[in-house]
């Protein structure tokens, strides 16, 4: 994914070679069989997913059935918003929060990979996917777990066990019945966990951050202030006050 200026790339997959005009949103599809080589002449940005075949193979089987499917390749031609908003999205994840984003990236990862073999590759059936979302008893279980587990770096499959469901269908209908995603979710718990100890006022900022599963004292505060509108310091100072 091109995230950077307009460039011209030259690039041989299979030992085909050819010069490819490449502007910012520009996204190429390359299954893994294909052998690839890129060079360039001038300073370029581009964001790369890579995505196991396995992993792939696992979520068409349980998405779209026992259907083998194949990625169709695009070489850097393709536009489409979704995946440039998905790519954007991890991306930015990744610089914030670095290897702290496990249930975020493998959100992600199971979207991305739905989206590609639903209009990607060479058969692309019709998702039949529930509407209902969790039972009571269901995000019940969840919702402790994530409570009980909040300095953990959980895992999107980890929580999909719990109900023995695939990490994509779980996180459906997790967003179904609580509104937003899992990984959202456990970041707000994260913040109410938070507050609570700020209020305490026993602890330091640091200290909080580490104790609710937050990877620096930066990203806690990050976090905190898309949350509450104020730094975990702007808080802690209102706390006292009052």
């Amino acid at each position: 994914m091109n995230v950077g200026k307009p460039v011209q790339l030259q690039q041989a997959i299979d030992g085909r070679h050819e010069a490819v005009d490449s502007v910012p949103g520009d996204l190429g599809i390359y299954p893994a069989h294909l052998s690839q080589q890129f060079s360039w002449a001038e300073e370029v940005e581009f964001f790369n997913v890579f995505l196991e075949p396995a992993f792939l193979a696992r979520v068409g089987y349980e998405i779209f059935g026992k259907e083998h499917l194949e990625l169709i390749p695009h070489l850097t031609t393709l536009f489409d918003p979704l995946i440039l908003q998905m790519g954007f999205a991890l991306k930015k994840s990744l610089e914030i929060d670095g290897i702290h984003s496990n249930l975020y990236a493998d959100s992600m990862a199971y979207a991305l990979v739905v989206h590609l073999l639903a209009r990607y590759s060479t058969r692309a059936p019709q998702l039949q996917i529930s509407t209902t979302g969790l039972t009571p008893q269901q995000r019940k279980q969840i919702v402790d777990y994530m409570h009980a587990n909040l300095e953990r770096n959980i895992s999107l499959a980890e929580l999909a066990e719990i109900l023995h469901l695939s990490p994509h269908y779980f996180a459906h209908l997790f967003k179904q019945s609580m509104g937003i995603p899992p990984h959202r979710y456990l970041i707000r718990c994260r913040v109410e966990r938070a507050k609570q100890l700020l209020r305490l006022n026993h602890l330091s900022i640091a200290a909080v951050a580490q104790a609710v599963g937050f990877a620096s004292q930066g990203h806690f505060t990050y976090h905190f202030k898309r949350f509450v509108g104020v730094t975990p310091k702007v808080f802690l100072k209102q706390s006292q006050e009052h």
